[in-house]
């Protein structure tokens, strides 16, 4: 004799759709979490310049001076930040795949990558880029032992 239940076995999870959105009973596992530690400030102004200089050779917005206003920047700190598009491809790549920073100060700074940026050669500014990588970069993770 059944008393009328039913059994049902299967993995959920609760998630939620976008920020403070309402929960919702989802099939399947949960996702899995993203890796410890934060995107590191150089990489998402690598991200940033390349799509602001996007922005401009697309048409939609006319110039620096334009993006500075809608940014409430200074125009001074939007050529800062899209001169990150003048260093070569592969240091762009590297800059944008940094590994998260877990504590602490991150080991690289704008103002460490200015310099390198403004040498036009990609040969001398590569050689300047695995000086400075090898300065600032391994310096951070020897402190991490």
């Amino acid at each position: 004799m059944t008393d009328g239940t039913l059994t049902v076995e299967g993995t959920v999870h609760i998630g939620r759709r976008g920020r403070g959105g309402r929960k919702e009973l989802r099939a399947g596992d949960a996702p899995a979490l993203p890796p410890p530690g934060r995107v590191p400030r150089v990489a998402r102004l690598m991200a940033l310049a390349l799509k602001l200089d996007g922005l401009v050779r697309a048409g939609v917005v006319r110039d620096y001076a334009e993006l500075a206003r809608l940014g409430r920047v200074t125009r001074a700190r939007v050529t800062q930040v899209l001169n990150l598009t003048l260093l070569a491809p592969d240091i762009q790549e590297t800059l944008l795949f940094l590994p998260p920073v877990a504590a602490g100060r991150e080991p690289l700074a704008l103002r460490n990558l200015q310099p390198v940026a403004a040498i036009r050669d990609w040969r001398r500014q590569r050689r300047a880029w695995h000086e400075l990588s090898r300065r600032r970069l391994s310096a951070d993770a020897g402190e991490e032992k």
